[in-house]
């Protein structure tokens, strides 16, 4: 793919997190993409949301006594050192919460790094395809940063989001960076 045809973010912006990201959330392993095409909610990843949507209604209660941010769910992909061979990888979807104690026994906790990020933001049709331009254009490319972190995270927050198939929705993709070092 050319880089005429990457999509182009709306916006970029390098935030530094000063605290941790606390998550409350579920997770699959594997390949999300097998049983069906990418970006799909018949898929692994769209299961693995109604799964935890279906959490967040019964539990609702208890997610609420720890803090929770239900404004913003995050998609956070995670890859194990051996990704490249087996292609499979973590997906975990989530509310941040500010408290980790009594959760529900379905649901898991995943604590992310205070770390840098570069900050993406992809609206429409090509939302779902910015990881194109941040791994093929933008990190290589970049002259001060490089990945931090095997992950990143996609958030959706309800102020932007309103359905995969909108076109006025936007996603942001939030990568773990640091400073390059200076050779």
């Amino acid at each position: 793919m050319t880089e005429e045809e990457l999509a182009r973010p709306e916006k970029i912006e390098i935030v530094e997190r000063h605290k941790r990201l606390k998550l409350i959330g579920c997770v699959y392993y594997g390949d999300p993409f097998h049983s069906k095409g990418e970006w799909s909610v018949e898929n692994e990843i769209g299961l693995l949301w109604k799964r935890f949507m279906n959490l967040c209604e019964k539990h609702g209660d208890i997610i609420e006594r720890h803090g929770a941010n239900k404004n913003i769910a995050y998609e956070i992909h995670i890859q194990p050192k051996d990704y490249k061979e087996t292609k499979k990888f973590y997906v975990y979807v989530g509310l941040e919460v500010t408290e980790l104690d009594e959760m529900p026994l379905e649901m898991f906790s995943k604590v992310f790094p205070a770390t840098m990020y570069a900050i993406f933001t992809f609206k429409g049709k090509d939302m779902f395809r910015g990881g194109e331009y941040i791994w093929q254009e933008w990190l290589p490319n970049s002259e001060n940063y490089e990945e931090a972190y095997p992950y990143f995270i996609q958030a959706y927050d309800k102020a932007c989001f309103y359905g995969l198939d909108d076109e006025e929705s936007e996603i942001d993709y939030y990568i773990p960076i640091k400073r390059k070092k200076e050779v």
